[in-house]
């Protein structure tokens, strides 16, 4: 429950709803108006449930707990913004698990910067029988972007990231000191 909200009408007083016999006893509909005012924040909240499961509309403090009812980790010091967007397309995410869109989108949300993405994996060919396959036989994956401090950020990016790499697939984060240059 969000909190008491002083001079909160309820939308459904109590007092209307007793039998006739209490509808003249002043304790009854007294108590019953006490009742309304404790009662009146809950079921203000019940009748505006759709609004607080909708990233869009719910308030800030809620859009951690609505996070973690996708699998996500919506850092409090992201703007709002970006806190309800990345919220909004976890379950987007969740079906593009794995793929280079789904960790740009997620790193881009959280940063606000592109991340260079480089992957051992794919197919490949020789024009010679028996010949040498180019790049790594070992799957591999190396994401590097720009961050302003990088020990911080490390833990923080490490956690989010985790869930959308390839199981399967060995990954380390490259965070380079803010200003230097992410190749492409």
């Amino acid at each position: 429950m969000r909190g008491a909200v002083s001079g909160l009408a309820s939308p459904h007083p109590l007092g209307t709803t007793l039998p006739g016999l209490y509808a003249d006893d002043s304790f009854a509909q007294r108590l019953c108006e006490g009742l309304d005012e404790v009662l009146a924040p809950v079921l203000t909240t019940l009748d505006c449930l759709p609004a607080y499961l909708d990233p869009g509309t719910a308030p800030a403090d809620v859009l951690g707990w609505l996070a973690g009812w996708v699998g996500m980790v919506a850092e409090p010091d992201l703007p709002d913004a970006r806190r309800r967007e990345l919220v909004a397309i976890a379950v987007r995410l969740y079906v593009l698990r794995g793929t280079q869109s789904a960790l740009t989108t997620i790193v881009e949300l959280m940063t606000g910067n592109t991340p260079e993405i480089v992957e051992s994996g794919g197919t490949s060919w020789s024009q010679q029988p028996d010949g040498p396959l180019p790049g790594q036989s070992a799957p591999g994956l190396v994401l590097r972007l720009p961050a302003a401090d990088p020990r911080a950020e490390a833990p923080r990016l490490t956690a989010l990231i985790a869930p959308f790499v390839p199981a399967h697939v060995p990954w380390r984060l490259e965070l380079l000191p803010d200003g230097a240059p992410v190749r492409r």
